[in-house]
């Protein structure tokens, strides 16, 4: 069972991503993007192209450059939306990206280069993000992490 935040989860995710045709008919749409996705002291890249995620790296920080932009929660709110597409098989309206960035005071997505042309793909390409987190309810996962006191009293 992948672990979340791992390679291996991803890649999961992204396969059931791939595999699933609705995702080319339901309003995602193609996507060009090479997100980041950073988890505590981890970061990923994923890259878009397409309708297909088509790999997923752990990089540096040196490299995050190369994301057109990247997204960073505290890791308690990447597991808590994790787990609500677990229970939901979808994102409830609490947790989807475009929620969660509109509720983040900074935002949740970011450009490492200060970019706005790259960092607006986020909303061009919202909702196919959006779709692949989705799919992590078809992957069977464990997450280690554990949620604080204090997140979970809020």
């Amino acid at each position: 069972m992948p672990i979340f935040p791992s390679v291996e989860w991803f890649d999961a995710v992204r396969g059931a991503f791939n595999s699933d045709d609705a995702n080319r008919t339901a309003g995602g749409g193609m996507a060009d993007a090479d997100v980041g996705m950073i988890f505590d002291d981890q970061i990923f890249l994923l890259k878009f192209a397409g309708y297909d995620c088509e790999s997923v790296n752990e990089i540096q920080w040196s490299e995050l450059d190369d994301a057109d932009f990247y997204l960073e929660m505290h890791p308690d709110d990447w597991v808590e939306m994790v787990e609500n597409i677990q229970q939901n098989g979808t994102a409830d309206m609490d947790h989807t990206l475009n929620t969660l960035d509109m509720d983040s005071e900074d935002g949740l997505a970011k450009s490492a280069t200060g970019d706005q042309y790259r960092l607006d793909k986020f909303f061009r390409f919202n909702q196919t993000m959006q779709f692949f987190f989705d799919a992590s309810s078809e992957v069977e996962t464990e997450v280690e992490h554990q949620v604080s006191a204090t997140e979970t009293a809020n």
